[in-house]
């Protein structure tokens, strides 16, 4: 119980986004839901929460809707090894301790989860596009080689695939490649393996899919990424919600909000019945970050140009499982001039830099 637990208290009337705050901030990594009297009424996880948004609830909404009612628990007088035994049963690092009328006292865990775990999962980068709404920026240099603080976007990414355990890695070319390859090299300044893959003409989001070796393990899905895409998603959580679930393609999705700049009228039989003022209305986007399984890789031919979403609308009808992750993590496309001018202001306050 050494960490200090109370930073992650919550009351049921406290909105998801603090929820999502406190998960994000602090080590434990999960929040406690306790009543006036510090009874544990509930407990919530990063899972809770992007099962929350895919049933539309918004970040504004209270943690009540969302939180786990039955928390495992255990009392002070539970063995050590109990304790161990009951986290790892339940595949949990930590567990809320409470007293004999459910009164919160502290949190055990589970600390022989301190390793490092190492994936043999391939990452492939789309770095092939020309940039032309970045111009001039990109007239001498690919966008995902733009620098964002000290580093190039592309390096920022690897690197954070690399602090999640990744070291398998393809990148796909076309603009300007030798910009890219010499500033990377194999991969071995970095500790990893990097293999490009060059599209002759550009091949869509999802046509490179085709060009990467055909002798890539079956039964390891790989993480794709645009490379224009800064992000501090866990790439981890998304790969096992990818294989809990048993994905052929798991596509990552962001809230987006817009408002309609007008009221909005809705009538019947000549007459108003309610009037809106300026109503915001909330959507799924794509976020250009996917997991893929080798049924949906196979299925791209070699030069074959597709976009990931006609690629994944094709397999939506063969076997209905193509899934959606929402993230609730920082995320950009660097798309235009004013996201590259937001990325650079951003970097400094978010842990890219390594």
């Amino acid at each position: 119980m050494k960490k200090n637990w109370r930073n992650v208290l919550l009351k049921s009337h406290n909105s998801i986004r603090e929820a999502l705050e406190i998960i994000n901030n602090e080590a434990l990594r999960f929040a406690m839901v306790i009543d006036d009297q510090e009874r544990l009424i509930g407990v919530i996880t990063d899972g809770d929460i992007r099962r929350g948004l895919l049933n539309n609830l918004s970040l504004t909404d209270e943690v009540h809707y969302i939180m786990s009612r039955t928390p495992i628990t255990a009392t002070q007088a539970t063995s050590r090894q109990k304790l161990v035994e009951i986290m790892t049963r339940h595949g949990i690092l930590s567990l809320p301790i409470v007293d004999a009328d459910n009164t919160l006292v502290g949190v055990e865990f589970l600390n022989q989860h301190s390793q490092k775990t190492h994936y043999k999962n391939p990452v492939f980068i789309m770095a092939g596009g020309f940039g032309t709404r970045l111009q001039p920026l990109t007239d001498h240099c690919p966008k995902p080689m733009l620098k964002i603080g000290k580093k190039p976007i592309l390096e920022t990414q690897i690197l954070s695939f690399i602090k999640a355990g990744f070291e398998n890695f393809y990148i796909s070319t076309h603009y300007m490649p030798e910009k890219i390859k010499e500033y990377f090299g194999d991969g071995s300044k970095l500790g990893v393996s990097i293999t490009y893959v060059h599209e002759q003409e550009p091949l869509g989001t999802g046509g490179a899919l085709g060009l990467l070796p055909k002798d890539l393990p079956k039964d390891l899905p790989i993480i794709m990424i645009n490379g224009d895409i800064l992000t501090n998603v866990d790439f981890t959580r998304l790969l096992n919600f990818h294989v809990e679930n048993d994905g052929d393609a798991t596509m990552c999705v962001t809230e987006y909000d817009y408002q309609i700049p007008y009221g909005v009228i809705n009538g019947q039989n000549g007459k108003i019945k309610s009037m809106v003022e300026k109503p915001i209305q909330r959507f799924f986007i794509n976020a250009g970050i996917y997991v893929v399984s080798h049924r949906v890789i196979q299925s791209v031919p070699e030069n074959h140009r597709i976009d990931m979403p006609k690629l994944l609308e094709q397999h939506m009808s063969e076997r209905d499982q193509i899934l959606m992750f929402p993230i609730h993590e920082y995320w950009l496309d660097i798309g235009r001039l004013d996201d590259f001018n937001r990325a650079q202001s951003d970097i400094h306050s978010l842990e890219f830099e390594h």
